[in-house]
């Protein structure tokens, strides 16, 4: 028996089922709770004008990062993107941040300074304050752990369950280039192999390094009441997707020929055989919002767009539970939409 394991007790094998065994245990009424778990943040009902958000994220070394392929400057940063998307998804504003930091004997003072001055990038745009936290020694690795608050006004969070059928399935900016770059960095150079531009490979890790939390384009769907539901994409469309379905109760149709790919994403995929259609599908931590407009309000969701600087691409509606979640190829074939997102816990097919 392995030491620490218990008699008659089994590794956990699914990340989703045990969030949702947890939240079968834990879950108890509570006058003040309008969302818990299940959606991108909780939303408590703090006061009759303002409502607050609340989300935090676990990044362990070893699992999500790797400090010698990533500065502690873009770990930070990208540790409060995770967290600000998260209150993005929901279409509030981002307040106050608590960081928690367990460190091992191998890290220096100079670079955990280097690690907050990284998560105050990506934070201080948004007017969001550190105003406490914890620290902790570690015996195996970094680990780093954010709390995000936030404020929305009642009745106007974008929530996961508001998807109907016919709404028109949208997301932000472009997919799968965050892949693309953990790749890049990953990869060791083989001969003979295509080269990509330097300008490609640049945007493709610094959209690894440095996502964008689209809190703006948010704000701006929640104030012209144009979204039903929303999610941002950390585990990759395909199951994201699925989540938002999941608790919408209805499937959805992609075309995959409609997923906004980069230039950069593109040359990726073509100097190594890939398909970048996949590479979207299946790419977590691009952090984009993707979300539902319903049809009756999709003529003037255009018409409105024209007048910003954000980039939406339409990729699909939300067809009924029954059919399940699908893509239509290039080819013109219907086929089931695959799960190949990021789970944890899973064992690699071998």
């Amino acid at each position: 028996m392995p030491p620490g394991r218990s008699r008659g007790t089994s590794p956990v094998s699914s990340e989703f089922g045990l969030i949702r065994l947890l939240q079968a245990q834990v879950a108890r009424p509570d006058r003040q709770v309008f969302r818990g778990i299940g959606d991108d943040t909780a939303i408590l009902k703090t006061s009759p004008s303002e409502w607050t958000l609340i989300t935090t994220d676990l990044l362990a070394e070893g699992i999500h990062f790797d400090p010698a392929r990533s500065s502690f400057e873009n770990i930070g940063y990208r540790a409060a993107i995770a967290n600000l998307s998260d209150i993005a998804a929901m279409g509030g504003t981002p307040r106050f941040m608590l960081v928690a930091i367990a460190i091992p004997s191998t890290c220096s003072t100079e670079q955990i300074r280097r690690l907050y001055r990284g998560m105050m990038q990506a934070a201080y745009p948004y007017r969001v304050s550190v105003v406490g936290g914890d620290t902790s020694a570690s015996q195996r690795g970094l680990f780093l752990s954010i709390t995000l608050t936030g404020i929305v006004k009642p009745g106007q969070a974008l929530l996961r369950s508001g998807a109907r059928v016919g709404d028109r399935l949208y997301v932000t900016g472009t997919l799968g280039d965050s892949h693309a770059g953990f790749n890049l960095l990953a990869a060791r150079r083989r001969p003979g192999r295509p080269v990509m531009r330097p300008a490609q490979t640049r945007w493709l890790l610094a959209r690894h390094h440095r996502p964008s939390a689209r809190i703006a384009e948010a704000l701006w769907l929640v104030k012209h009441d144009l979204a039903g539901a929303a999610i941002d994409l950390s585990d990759g469309l395909a199951g994201d997707l699925r989540h938002l379905c999941e608790e919408s109760g209805v499937g959805a149709d992609i075309v995959t020929a409609s997923l906004p790919l980069s230039p950069a994403c593109r040359a990726y995929a073509a100097t190594r055989h890939l398909d970048a259609q996949q590479i979207a599908l299946q790419g977590g931590e691009d952090y984009e919002l993707l979300f539902t407009v319903p049809l009756s309000k999709q003529s003037r969701f255009e018409r409105l767009v024209i007048r910003t600087r954000f980039r939406f691409t339409c990729i699909g509606s939300i067809t009924p539970k029954r059919s399940g979640l699908r893509m239509r190829t290039d080819k013109g074939a219907t086929e089931a939409l695959p799960m190949t997102s990021y789970e944890h816990f899973l064992k690699p097919s071998s």
